[in-house]
Parts: structure tokens; C-alpha cells; sequence
């Protein structure tokens, strides 16, 4: 992965007003949006489809101040929005980025569903930890993959032209840094060179790339690793060679709720809506209710890195509206049984310790005790033990959040703060606006950034080759 220096006039075998490197959800809105505006494009996407981080998530994306919002009274805006990711970021992320994105969710969500006949709805019953209101939308079955062939079927719909199996491994710049193309590798090791205009990187981050989750993430290098393959940090080190800013390196998403053995995440709606987690002594160890994120650090430090999620049949019927759920239930990973002491026997816990952990849970459900870890279970069901149900879980790391720094137009900074000529990035391969560490991730801030700084970096892409003089003669 290099930036190799070319004359500016350097000739290439084929040239794009815009290149897009990688065909997740940031590249599919980044490529829309630039084809919108009229420029042809050309998404570069490694692997045989376009699938990325996006397909591996539930898809969900957060807005503010909708149509959706409105009709149901819920009171919410780009300001809450705002406030919201800040105080979960400890005010750590680029504040003129996090009000950018929050002002443009809305209309993000109402240009997918109207211009591009994206299938997102609202997604009611229950807020995310970190949000203070309902605002999270998904496609019908709440399933990144279903979210992808969306984007990818509007992407085909006008025109754009999808490359697969084309890893990108250089970026070919002039003494300016001015991006004049790429070098792409092919699956039979043969390489070509496309030229551009301007370059948008879509690319992802470097969660699956050992070495640089040691040195940037080193309270994760236990974690397992539920992400795309592809995370091996192409835009971070291209960005270092450049010269660019990197910012947040420390940040990621991980997640409290892996079923162990099995890969499928158990979502965190049970939790907030009356779950928690015991070790294997049967034991409750935090608050769970704090975030997902930070959750997974907490669940590695326990015996075997293990814990189990409890729940009932409230809270089993809820999650049957999420297909990750269902691939669980079908896949075996959720154990059932009548009563406490079965349930016990059946995950090999003392009987008497889970009996006891619910017992305190039940007694602060009531109000008749404090949570000594905080938490508040005042506000859902006390849990029916008559019929219980548990999952093995781990802590995974799903992505990173920390990338190159870009400013609200999603154009990548130099070390100085000067933006590159054409260099525009979202999704994984730009800073995210998690702040720094696991617990400033709120649930949806990897696809705003990805649909938000996008379609932004698709639209000043095509709007900066719009302002550019023609060539003289």
C-alpha cells in the first residue's frame, strides 16, 4: 500500500470524474450522490460483491427531526442529536463534523427513501443506550446485508460502474498531492492504473489488522474480531505517507453480546429493555446498560472472557423482530429452561449465586434496593422466572472509529489543517465522532458517518470537479 509520486500529466489506461474506493455503505452513498450530480463513477470494491462492515451490522441508521419522528410525537432535532453523541463522546469528537452530520440525518434518510427507493422505516418500542429519543431506522428485517443489496440495486439503477475483485494498492499523486488515480491489483496478480478527478476513500478501518489493533487498541487484542476481513487499515497508512492527520486511533466499536462459538451478535435491546449479564459465577459485574460499546472490555476481564445474557419470555418475543435473533435461535445459541434452577444446571452456574443475582435484580426492579453498579431497572418489566432463557456471549470488536481527520465537507486534513486537493474519506476509513477509547460509541455512529460523510464527500466531489476550470488549449 503506497503513494507513488507522477508527473501531473501522467497518462493512465482509463479515467473517472470520481473514484470511490470501496463499496460498503459509504461508498454506495458516496457514489450516489456524486452520480446524482451528474459525474460518472467508479466504485472499486475488493471482495466479489459490496458488502463491507455494513452487511455484518444491523443497518440501523440514527436521524433527527423527521417526517417519521414528527408523526408520532416524538421530540427530537439535529441539536438533541448532537448533544446526545457529544456527551457520549465526553465532548471528544470534531464538534463542527458531529452538527454537520446531525443537521444532514434527516434529509440522509429522506433523500435514501425517496430518491434512491431505499426501504427504511423507524424503529419503535425501545431508545438505544446514549439516545434520548427514538431515531434509529433500518430496513425491514433490521439486517445490514438487506441494507447492501438496497444500496447496491440503486447504485446499478443510474448508472454507477462497480469494479469487484479490484484491490486497490497505490495512489498515484503529483508534487501538489493532487490524487491522479490508483493502482489496482486483480484476483490473477495482474495490476492496472485508473485515473481520476477526485478520490473519495470508503474504504475500512484497521480492526482486522493485528498489529495495528496492538498498537492502537492494545485492550482489544483479546477481543475476538467480528468484522469485515478487508479491515487492514489501507486508508490509515496511505493517509500517514501523505502526510495527513490521524485522529481518535484509539477509538472503536466493540460489542458486549457475541454468542460465543457462533459468531451472531445478540443485540442490545435486551439489555436496555430489562437484560443483564453474570459471569461464570453467576455474578452481575457492571452496568450493562452504559453502551454495548464499552460493554465488550468488561466481558473479557471476566473468567474465560466469557458471560451469559439473561432474559425472559418478554424480552425473547421483542428480539424476534431482529434477524440477527432469529439466526441465533436457529444456529442454537439460545438456551431456555423452566426456573432459575434449570436454567443453572443447563450453563453449568451455581445455582445458588444466579439465584441470588436474580434476586437483586428483581429487588431493584421493585425500588426496594439501589444497583450497587448503578444501574436503573426501575423502568422495565421485573423479570418472570417462570420461563428464562440465556446466551453465551464474549466481547467482540466490530470496527475501528479512529481514521484520518476531515472536516465537515469530509475532505481529508493535512497534518496543518489544510484540506488535500481532491482527497475526500467517510465510514471506516475517517475519523469517526466516537472521541477516543470504547465508551464514547454511541449505537449508530459507524453508518452516520458512513451514509452522512458519503453522500457529503459525494456531493462537494462533484461540486469542487463542477468549479474546476476547464483546461486550456
Amino acid at each position: 500500500m503506497n503513494v507513488e509520486l507522477a508527473e501531473a500529466k501522467h497518462e493512465f489506461e482509463i479515467s473517472y470524474p470520481v473514484i470511490v474506493v470501496g463499496g460498503g455503505a459509504c461508498g454506495m452513498c458516496a457514489a450516489l450522490a456524486a452520480r446524482d450530480a451528474g459525474q460518472d463513477v467508479l466504485i472499486l470494491e475488493q471482495d466479489k460483491s459490496p458488502m463491507g462492515t455494513t452487511a455484518m451490522s444491523t443497518g440501523l441508521i440514527p436521524a433527527a427531526g423527521t417526517l417519521e419522528q414528527s408523526e408520532l410525537g416524538i421530540d427530537d432535532s439535529p441539536e438533541i442529536f448532537a448533544q446526545d453523541v457529544q456527551r457520549k463522546a465526553d465532548n471528544g469528537a470534531d464538534s463542527a463534523v458531529v452538527k454537520r452530520l446531525a443537521k444532514e440525518s434527516a434529509e440522509t434518510i429522506t433523500w435514501l427513501q425517496n430518491k434512491h427507493n431505499i426501504p427504511l422505516s423507524l424503529v419503535t418500542g425501545f431508545t438505544y443506550p446514549g439516545h434520548s429519543a427514538q431515531r434509529m431506522y433500518g430496513s425491514p428485517n433490521r439486517h445490514g446485508g438487506e441494507l447492501m443489496a438496497n444500496l447496491e440495486r440503486a447504485a446499478n439503477d443510474i448508472g454507477v460502474d462497480i469494479l469487484t475483485e479490484a484491490l486497490v494498492d497505490d495512489l498515484v499523486v503529483d508534487a501538489e498531492q493532487n490524487v491522479l488515480g490508483v493502482r489496482v491489483r486483480r484476483p490473477d496478480g495482474s495490476k492496472e492504473e485508473i485515473g481520476c478527478s477526485a478520490l473519495i476513500l470508503a474504504c475500512c478501518g484497521f480492526a482486522g489488522n493485528s498489529d495495528m489493533v496492538a498498537k492502537y487498541t492494545p485492550d482489544m487484542t483479546n477481543a475476538t474480531f467480528h468484522g469485515h476481513p478487508g479491515n487492514k487499515g489501507h486508508a490509515v497508512r496511505w493517509g500517514e505517507a501523505l502526510g495527513a492527520e490521524l485522529a481518535d486511533m484509539s477509538a472503536y466499536q466493540g460489542h458486549g453480546g457475541l454468542a460465543h462459538g457462533y459468531g451472531i451478535p445478540i443485540l442490545w435491546p435486551l439489555i436496555m429493555e430489562g437484560g443483564f449479564q453474570v459471569n461464570r459465577n453467576g455474578e452481575r459485574f457492571s452496568d450493562e446498560s452504559k453502551g454495548y460499546s464499552e460493554q465488550a472490555v468488561k466481558v473479557i476481564a471476566q473468567p474465560e472472557n466469557v458471560a451469559w445474557s439473561i432474559f425472559d419470555q418478554r424480552l425473547y418475543d421483542l428480539m424476534l423482530a431482529f434477524e440477527d435473533f432469529k439466526d441465533a435461535i436457529n444456529a442454537g445459541a439460545i438456551i431456555s429452561a423452566d426456573g432459575v434452577e434449570s436454567l443453572a444446571t443447563k450453563l453449568k452456574l451455581p445455582s445458588d449465586k444466579l439465584q441470588a443475582t436474580i434476586d437483586d435484580v428483581s429487588a431493584c426492579a421493585n425500588a426496594n434496593k439501589s444497583d450497587a453498579y448503578g444501574r436503573d431497572f426501575t423502568k422495565t418489566p421485573e423479570l418472570d422466572t417462570g420461563r428464562l432463557y440465556a446466551a453465551k456471549v464474549t466481547g467482540a470488536l466490530f470496527h475501528t472509529q479512529g481514521g484520518l481527520a476531515v472536516n465537515e465537507d469530509a475532505r481529508v486534513l493535512r497534518t496543518n489543517g489544510e484540506a488535500f486537493p481532491n482527497l475526500f474519506a467517510g465510514g471506516g476509513a475517517a475519523r469517526g465522532i466516537s472521541g477516543a477509547g470504547a465508551s464514547g460509541y454511541i449505537a449508530g455512529n459507524g453508518l452516520l458517518t458512513a451514509t452522512g460523510l458519503g453522500k457529503i464527500a459525494g456531493r462537494e466531489a462533484a461540486k469542487q470537479l463542477e468549479l474546476k476550470p476547464a483546461p486550456l488549449d
